[in-house]
């Protein structure tokens, strides 16, 4: 999750959003805490995609759909990657439920092999699944996530990981509100994560000290503005949403070279920060 990205899959808000009544009318059925301004998401979009393409990486762009909602814009959720090809969802959020679908039609018409899919009761979002290692993958148990879904997940897996670790979520905010275990943890570089520990199960801090990992603290004051999600396009490398100085003074502070933009509209009000705003689906082997 930290290696250079080199293809990409996003969608832009003119096509998940389309047109501004459509933001109205399901807004608030999404739980966003306003509707975004499509004129400003869509500017805002131009500036992030400003900073994707700066990495340069194969961009790739999710089609408008009659069947989606404003929340396709966050392509990360609905699959997963592993080094043999992509593993669909099945989403926690009912109203995104036709979101894999979607994915799975578009990576099949790039000959993009699909391993398998989460189905039946199995509840599986890609914000849960954090990347320890090339083997080892840890999975929020919430109200997105569940245990037959990773079970699933696991068996799909099969001999290529170590380890799958569960990771109980707290209720937080409740059901409505999203919180996957990467609205908590970012990693930035092998042995380097950002974290909001007071959201941490203390067995699975332990668990990332005992791995020798460094953990970058995201302080109160920046949790609800989306400090903890954060982007890394290559190693020490990022993208996080402006208005988060202290956290991005920690991750300069630690060598990271840091690059931000302006989410008020595609990030903040529907609560996708930079991470769930894309599917890198190939990193580089380094």
């Amino acid at each position: 999750m930290v290696n250079s990205v080199e293809r990409i899959l996003l969608k832009h808000p003119k096509d998940a959003f389309i047109k501004q009544s459509k933001i109205d009318d399901e807004s608030k059925k999404l739980n966003y805490t306003s509707p975004p301004n499509l004129e400003l998401a869509c500017d805002q979009y131009e500036g992030f995609l400003k900073l994707i393409y700066s990495f340069d990486p194969e961009v790739h762009f999710l089609p408008r759909s009659d069947h989606s909602s404003l929340d396709s814009i966050y392509t990360h959720d609905p699959c997963t990657m592993t080094n043999e090809g992509v593993i669909l969802c099945n989403m926690g959020k009912k109203e995104r439920s036709t979101e894999p679908d979607e994915i799975d039609h578009y990576f099949r018409s790039i000959d993009i092999p699909i391993i398998g899919r989460i189905e039946g009761s199995g509840k599986l979002e890609g914000g849960d699944i954090v990347w320890i290692d090339e083997r080892t993958v840890a999975v929020g148990e919430g109200y997105r996530s569940n245990s037959e879904g990773i079970r699933q997940f696991t068996k799909l897996l099969g001999d290529h990981v170590d380890e799958v670790i569960s990771v109980t979520l707290p209720h937080w905010t409740g059901p409505k509100d999203c919180l996957h275990l990467m609205s908590n943890i970012s990693p930035i570089d092998q042995q380097l994560f950002l974290v909001y520990s007071r959201l941490l199960p203390v067995p699975f801090r332990k668990y990332l000290l005992g791995r020798n990992i460094q953990l970058i603290e995201v302080p109160d004051e920046e949790y609800y503005s989306m400090g903890c999600n954060v982007l890394a396009m290559a190693r020490r490398k990022v993208i996080m949403i402006k208005g988060n100085p202290i956290t991005q003074k920690r991750l300069e502070d630690e060598g990271v070279e840091v690059n931000t933009y302006n989410g008020s509209e595609i990030s903040l009000k529907g609560a996708g920060g930079p991470t769930c705003l894309t599917r890198p689906f190939l990193r580089t082997k380094e």
